[in-house]
């Protein structure tokens, strides 16, 4: 049977600079932890520590831009209408650099979960 899912949980950010997460599929909403889906928004300036997470993400940037840094030096600049996937085990550094911010979907495989995110230590 279809399981309707009302409205999303708000999930506490990593980051300089508060960022929202709209969890609507995962460990906290639905009790997912093959998957969650989350709308993201996240202001001008706003960077998390680099992460080594166990889940492969999968993001639709809506609105914006969102720069996603890599093991090796390589800098992507994913716009909306674009997408970008990174594999679990994979470095990489999340930020918004335009003075707009952005707004994206995120999906993760497994579900997303600080236990398994692996951020670098501060």
């Amino acid at each position: 049977m279809p399981t309707l899912i009302p409205a999303p949980t708000v999930i506490a950010a990593a980051g300089a600079k508060p960022k929202r997460i709209e969890e609507y599929v995962g460990r906290v909403n639905s009790g997912t932890a093959s998957l969650s889906v989350a709308r993201m928004q996240s202001p001008a300036g706003w960077s998390e520590p680099g992460q080594r997470p166990a889940f492969d993400e999968y993001t639709l940037v809506l609105a914006g831009r969102r720069r996603v840094a890599s093991e090796g030096g390589l800098s992507l600049d994913v716009r909306a209408g674009q997408a970008v996937v990174t594999r679990g085990g994979e470095w990489v550094r999340y930020s918004t650099p335009e003075p707009e911010g952005a707004e994206y979907v995120a999906i993760c495989l497994p579900a997303f979960s600080p236990l398994i995110v692996h951020r670098d230590p501060p």
